[in-house]
């Protein structure tokens, strides 16, 4: 094999960061191509050679064939002299050094972002770890010839390297990569998965047989549904790290379902064998619908930021209002980077439910429990909750206590009173005895395989469609018993879901419990009411609570201190009882939401087209083009005339993009 001279050209400072790894589902083992001069394949994620020397001889005949040249930006190597790693850039990339001399050189180099970056394996074979195919300047195959890196290729220096098998690349083609760089940007890759810069020692604990259940896996989905996603992480050892997915249906659910969200981390948190984090929205019906789902190795920031980038590429960039979490500083600092707009909750029912792990050693445990419960849920303003967890952390000698004093470190996202003018649709139970359920209850316990997981997991999916679709002809075919004869209830039972309605019949029954109502203020058309409720603070107790509620009569808003619309979508009894004290027979239309209605046509099919696409974006334009030459194909497969047809139109366009590509 004939020496390749390499040019050790450093590009800057930022060669010497740890580089970001992305890694083949598939785990091909080879792919090349025969005489690689004549229409070299494209460097993808995964490819192997046997020497350094090869990685570069392929990577330049590719930037022979594309009009650019190669220059070796970095070479790192072990105590022993052995190369371990290296990267090959373009030859524009980076920046020349200022010229101490008189007269400054000129600057030929545009910071070009194309590269490469490859890895010496355990099985002696250097393998490509990430790519970037983007350009920052023209290129243009007809000057190939001219730079500096292709004079060392030659007719005497032709490599011929194995041909690709067809099974390679089958499997390839089923995991399409999208390359993710720190700042969550992307590009799209031929193939398919995902990387991104965290801790090398992470990877996730797999059992035999674990990784190829998961390629079998994905396999399958894809093979069912050609729009389902997937990225894979790998450490520097080539083994998983994090995964994640979603299929075409909850891709579609988010766009009607997408305002909150809740990431649910129970399962890696309490250390079940599959450390599942997934991402739930609730339906029309208050159903819990999946958005998504991963496997991260650990709870590190770099793996829950990885796995927020993924699935904020899945959704095209639009991250929710509201997210929930668990309480965990790594949780918050990973949500605030990736979605730094929304607004971020901890999960009540989470923090309520450790109450007994974090205090059942203190003195007057229950009492505390009862104070605490008091504090939170009844506090109908925030000078009250202060003054009750006051006089509850003194009464009580526990004000140096750490968790308590995280708790009210986080008190604007967890306490209720703090979150008032935050829409959470239902998903941030207010209530003692509301208790949020997992999507895959029943199908996951601490000691479930991963293997056994993956089987059981379109199992669930097909379960949650199914009630889905029950409660739709549910609602669309048979009238809901009206509990009352308030106008309020009927007016909704034409427009909602009949789970929705029962639990706003609820409100409608609870305001005949608002015994008394009377006037406070006035101030032209705003007007504020008190109004009065004997409220259950426990088995044994009730007491009567002041709720007020401002009402203006010229624009039809009502709001109550309760804060039960946003928490819930639906107004509450107290602002129902000041509605009908006004004579308003019919609730105001800007209180009916359209995420409630069952009048609404869901389908779940992906959408084709450009809307909503930011053609800036590689990501994308590869997704938008992936789907829309997906349905040129099931079409063009019905008859040997569409067959042809396609194959001519298929053709015609290539030729049409070579031209563009050309003239640009």
């Amino acid at each position: 094999m004939d020496e390749v001279s390499l040019n050790t050209d450093p590009v800057g400072e930022d060669d010497a960061e740890d580089f970001e790894f992305v890694g083949d589902c598939a785990m091909t083992e080879y792919v090349g191509q025969t005489g690689i001069i004549q229409n070299p394949l494209p460097p993808a994620v995964a490819m192997e050679f046997e020497t350094y020397e090869d990685v570069y001889y392929f990577y330049n005949c590719y930037a022979k064939e594309q009009g650019f040249g190669v220059r070796v930006s970095n070479t790192w190597y072990r105590k022993s002299k052995e190369k371990y790693r290296g990267k090959l850039s373009c030859s524009s990339a980076g920046f020349k050094k200022k010229s101490e001399a008189n007269r400054p050189r000129p600057e030929t180099r545009t910071g070009c972002p194309a590269m490469i970056k490859f890895r010496l394996m355990e099985n002696k074979r250097w393998r490509i770890i990430e790519v970037e195919l983007e350009h920052n300047h023209l290129i243009s195959p007809s000057s190939g010839r001219f730079y500096k890196s292709h004079k060392h290729i030659g007719l005497g220096t032709k490599r011929t390297l194995p041909l690709v098998t067809a099974e390679e690349v089958q499997k390839i083609r089923l995991f399409r990569t999208v390359i993710i760089d720190g700042e969550g940007n992307g590009d799209a890759d031929v193939n398919g998965e995902f990387g991104n810069n965290v801790n090398h020692s992470n990877q996730l604990k797999l059992k035999p047989g674990d990784a190829q259940a998961v390629q079998n896996f994905f396999c399958r989905m894809q093979l069912k549904d050609p729009n389902f996603f997937n990225v894979v992480d790998l450490n520097e050892k080539g083994c998983l790290r994090n995964l994640f997915w979603t299929d075409s249906r909850s891709r579609v659910a988010y766009k009607y379902f997408g305002d909150v969200v809740s990431i649910d981390t129970t399962y890696l948190a309490d250390n079940f064998d599959v450390p599942l984090v997934s991402f739930i929205g609730v339906n029309h019906h208050g159903q819990s619908v999946l958005l998504g789902c991963g496997l991260l190795a650990g709870e590190t920031i770099e793996s829950y930021t990885w796995l927020f980038r993924a699935w904020l590429t899945c959704i095209l960039g639009r991250p929710p209002q509201a997210i929930i979490t668990d309480q965990c500083k790594t949780l918050q600092a990973a949500v605030a980077d990736v979605f730094p707009r929304a607004y971020h909750c901890l999960s009540l029912t989470r923090i309520m439910q450790k109450v007994p792990e974090k205090l059942k050693g203190l003195f007057e445990y229950e009492a505390i429990r009862m104070a605490l419960t008091r504090t939170v849920y009844y506090s109908l303003r925030p000078e009250e909750f202060e003054a009750a967890w006051e006089d509850m952390i003194q009464c009580h000698g526990i004000r140096d206590h750490r968790w308590i004093q995280t708790l009210y470190e986080d008190r604007r996202r967890w306490v209720p009173v703090y979150l008032k003018e935050i829409f959470l649709a239902g998903m941030f139970p207010i209530q003692q005895i509301e208790v949020s359920t997992s999507l895959f209850e029943g199908y996951l316990d601490k000691n479930t395989p991963l293997k056994e997981f993956l089987d059981k997991y379109d199992q669930a999916l097909q379960t949650s469609y199914q009630l889905e679709a029950l409660a739709d002809m549910d609602s669309r075919n048979s009238s809901y018993m009206l509990k009352s004869r308030c106008y309020f209830e009927f007016q909704l039972s034409k427009l909602y879901t009949n789970e929705i309605l029962r639990k706003f019949g609820k409100e409608v029954e609870g305001m005949y419990s608002c015994f008394s109502t009377r006037q406070l203020s006035a101030d032209g058309p705003n007007v504020t009411y008190t109004v009065k409720e004997q409220v259950e603070l426990n088995e044994d107790r009730r007491d009567s609570m002041d709720f007020e509620v401002f009402y203006n009569a010229s624009e039809m808003e009502v709001l109550c201190t309760c804060g039960l619309y946003n928490f819930r979508g639906y107004l509450c009894r107290h602002a129902l009882s000041i509605l009908n004290q006004n004579g308003l027979e019919e609730i105001p239309p800007q209180y009916i939401l359209s995420r409630w209605r069952k009048d609404i046509k869901r389908t779940y099919i992906l959408d084709h087209t450009c809307s909503g696409i930011d053609i800036n974006n590689p990501v994308h334009r590869y997704d938008h083009l992936n789907k829309s030459i997906i349905r040129v194909v099931e079409e063009g497969r019905k008859s040997q005339d569409c067959y042809k047809v396609t194959l001519q139109a298929l053709d015609e366009i290539l030729n049409k993009i070579h031209l563009v590509d050309k003239q640009v």
